[in-house]
């Protein structure tokens, strides 16, 4: 049986598989009812770790034991091996969810606030940055970052990082705001942004800025995220951002921004336009 090593990464991927449990449940679904050592010659795997590999597939729901001598293996549909992988995920998932919320009642989740605490004490300022690589990464931190948040947040993006932030940050903006953050955006207002500046109304005021092309979020003139790269020619996966924790910088940067701040637009003002 030849099967491609493309494919089987894909079902390695999907159905979180090592590579000799792909290897014996396609060689099994090719022949629909097989012993361990026809599927291990089949699959090129070694006889002593096909039998493993087989109790382990049985457990997912992958294949089922026909008992008799010698003891064959029976593959289960395809679409019914996604339905059950699905809910064992699911159940897997509520498991661990579940798991962590019991950790907010314990001790430790005390003793780990404490060690960070008093151990961040001893960390260099230098040492409070980082890089963070990956459009989903980056959103996560600044989320985290905006979290956090006492007096201001001031955001420069793109028209369509304007739309991503929405998405992505409009729960955490909201809460900013009842808070009693100042939450002030800056981006190019196009009709692709409309949408989004609507659905920001009365959480943060959005000026338009046509003759700064940045993208960066600074918090409380203390922390600032700053990505390098331009949104229009990178790819979400290789979006690099910078994080640090330098209230110099960060506050020279939002006084520059206040300067600005004063010459633009409201985008309301700018979308009857």
């Amino acid at each position: 049986m030849i099967v491609k090593e493309e494919f089987l990464s894909r079902l390695k991927l999907y159905f979180s598989l090592n590579l000799y449990e792909v290897k014996i449940w396609t060689a099994l679904l090719s022949r629909g009812v097989s012993t361990a050592g026809e599927l291990s010659d089949i699959a090129n795997v070694p006889r002593s770790r096909s039998y493993d590999v087989l109790e382990s597939l049985e457990k997912k729901g992958f294949v089922v034991m026909k008992f008799g001598k010698p003891i064959k293996y029976m593959a289960v549909p395809p679409e019914e091996v996604v339905e059950r992988v699905k809910k064992n995920m699911r159940i897997d998932a509520e498991t661990k969810v579940k798991r962590l919320e019991e950790l907010k009642k314990t001790e430790v989740l005390g003793e780990l606030k404490t060690l960070f605490t008093q151990g961040v004490e001893l960390v260099e300022p230098s040492d409070l940055s980082g890089s963070l690589r990956g459009r989903h990464n980056l959103y996560n931190h600044i989320d985290f970052t905006l979290k956090s948040a006492e007096d201001t947040i001031t955001i420069v993006t793109t028209s369509a990082g304007l739309v991503r932030k929405v998405e992505s940050l409009k729960g955490t903006l909201e809460k900013a705001k009842k808070r009693g953050v100042k939450i002030r955006i800056a981006a190019p207002i196009t009709k692709e942004c409309k949408g989004a500046v609507d659905d920001l109304k009365g959480i943060a005021e959005i000026k338009n800025v046509d003759k700064l092309n940045a993208r960066f979020v600074v918090v409380d003139g203390k922390e600032l995220i700053f990505m390098v790269l331009d949104d229009k020619d990178v790819h979400p996966t290789y979006d690099v951002g910078i994080w640090v924790n330098t209230p110099l910088f960060a506050s020279a940067l939002e006084q520059l921004f206040e300067l600005a701040w004063k010459d633009m637009k409201p985008a309301l003002k700018v979308i009857k336009e």
